[in-house]
């Protein structure tokens, strides 16, 4: 994980967590557009994230639960202003984009596959995101019909020649996508915490809830794709995730909604 030493965090921040990052180190974290991420030096470490008013507040439910199941760090405070604020202990480790673990991509894609079916077999009674699957469809076809999506993917986004191609997977993935398990929603290497081999916990939780566990195999696949620069080790996940509940078709229609995604 790239980290940049700053003199300051550049956003005016609460009060509370102006303190905390007085006297100590802090660094630019960030990987996406949509958030800002810096790792501030003090205790055994923390991470703030900011991003637009009220786009947080979901995540920082979801960090909470998970943390509840021993599966993340500790969320020490979510505020809403401006701007949206979430500040999290950080999970012991490095993420699997590590060097050493992408130099034994076996070891890595079944530490990945396994502790993947671990998440999926956790029950999800008290999880506050059980309608992930409605929110999934409801923003993928809105993305089609304003065209907010990337069409210079084609003509091979996620396996599909042309939007319409997409949409009418879509439309299939409405009625085939019906497992009910805890999703990560972005699984990812670099959503994935290991100390040494051993799980430490997952980040970026923006997309968990209650779902179809394929929307995490799709994800799982296509990180091993682009993040080892092969698409040798696909099955092998899938082998070690466990076939007996998995339909390679639903994974396929999975990629037809993440065009929209």
């Amino acid at each position: 994980m790239k980290r940049t030493l700053l003199e300051r965090i550049p956003q005016e921040l609460p009060a509370e967590i102006a303190r905390l990052c007085e006297g100590v180190r802090v660094y630019d974290s960030s990987c996406s557009p949509e958030a800002r991420v810096y790792y501030i030096e003090r205790d055994e470490g923390m991470y703030l994230k900011v991003a637009e008013r009220s786009t947080l507040e979901k995540e920082a439910t979801l960090h909470a639960y998970f943390h509840h199941l021993g599966l993340t760090s500790e969320l020490l405070t979510y505020e809403s202003g401006e701007r949206d604020f979430m500040l999290t202990r950080r999970v012991v480790g490095e993420d699997c984009t590590h060097a050493m673990y992408l130099e034994e991509p076996k070891r890595l894609v079944d530490t990945l596959a396994e502790r993947l079916r671990m998440l999926h077999e956790i029950s999800f009674d008290a999880c506050p995101v059980q309608n992930r699957m409605t929110c999934y469809f409801a923003l993928a076809e809105e993305n089609y019909r304003t065209g907010n999506y990337d069409k210079s993917h084609f003509p091979d986004s996620f396996g599909y020649h042309s939007e319409e191609e997409a949409y009418r997977a879509l439309g299939e993935a409405k009625k085939a996508l019906t497992s009910r398990v805890l999703l990560h929603g972005d699984y990812c290497l670099p959503n994935v915490m290991l100390d040494n081999w051993r799980f430490s916990g997952f980040i970026d939780l923006g997309g968990a809830g209650v779902g179809d566990r394929h929307i995490d195999l799709f994800w799982g696949v296509w990180t091993l794709g682009f993040n080892l620069h092969t698409d040798e080790y696909g099955e092998r996940f899938l082998d070690a995730y466990g076939r007996d509940v998995i339909d390679t078709d639903a994974i396929h229609l999975v990629g037809g909604c993440e065009v929209f995604g």
